[in-house]
C-alpha cells in the first residue's frame, strides 16, 4: 500500500558540539543585532547570552539557516524588556539608541548621509524601522525578514516597500500628499 522511499530520516545531532558551532558563527551577529537597538554594548551582550539560551533550550526547532530565527528571538526578548520596563533610561527606543550612537560615533557613521538616514529612520514607526535594518544593515532576504518578523513572505514584502517609500519621504522632509498635488487643482498661472 505505502511506497517507502528510503530509510527514515535520523534526527539532526543536536549536542554541545552543534550548539558551540552556533554560537561561534553567529554570536557576533546577534551583538550587533542588539548593538543596533541598545543603549549600549553590555546591554547587547546580555541580549545576545539570552538569546543563545533559548537556542540551546529549543535547539531541535532551530533550523539550518539559523540566524534569521536568532534574530526573532532577539527580536521577541526585546519587546518583552520593553514592555516590562516601559520609560526605563537604560534602555532606548530603537531609534533613540541609533541617534545616541551617532552623536558618539566615529568614522564612516559621523558622514552627513548616515546621520540623515538615521534621523530620517527615526520618523518612522518601530516596523518600518525593523524591516529597513533587517534587510539593510542585518542583510537578510525579505523571506528570512519575514521569519523573523512571524510574518509570510507577501507581507514582509508589502512591509519593506512601503517602509522604503516613509523612509525616502522623510528623506525628502516633505510628505507624501505635499509633493501630489491632483492636476485638477492646477490654476492656469502655476501652468
Amino acid at each position: 500500500m505505502g511506497v517507502r522511499v528510503g530509510p527514515p530520516k535520523k534526527p539532526k545531532k543536536r549536542d554541545e558540539g552543534w550548539f558551540t558551532g552556533l554560537y561561534v558563527a553567529e554570536y557576533a551577529n546577534v551583538v550587533r543585532y542588539g548593538l543596533r537597538r541598545l543603549a549600549d554594548s553590555d546591554a547587547s551582550a546580555e541580549l545576545a547570552q539570552e538569546v543563545f539560551v533559548v537556542a540551546w533550550r529549543r535547539r531541535n526547532e532551530v533550523p539550518d539557516r539559523s540566524l534569521p530565527w536568532l534574530y526573532g528571538v532577539a527580536r521577541r526578548l526585546l519587546a518583552n524588556h520593553w514592555r516590562s520596563r516601559r520609560g526605563a533610561p537604560d534602555v532606548l527606543p530603537i531609534a533613540g539608541a541609533d541617534l545616541a550612537r551617532v552623536a558618539s560615533s566615529s568614522g564612516a557613521d559621523t558622514t552627513v548621509g548616515v546621520a540623515d538616514v538615521r534621523a530620517a529612520l527615526a520618523i518612522l514607526s518601530e516596523l518600518d524601522q525593523e524591516i529597513l535594518r533587517l534587510i539593510g544593515w542585518e542583510e537578510l532576504t525579505v523571506s528570512e525578514a519575514a521569519q523573523v518578523l512571524g510574518c509570510t513572505r507577501a507581507t514582509a514584502a508589502v512591509r519593506l516597500h512601503r517602509a522604503r517609500r516613509r523612509l525616502a519621504e522623510a528623506m525628502s522632509g516633505r510628505p507624501a500628499q505635499a509633493r501630489r498635488r491632483p492636476v485638477l487643482a492646477t490654476t492656469r498661472e502655476e501652468l
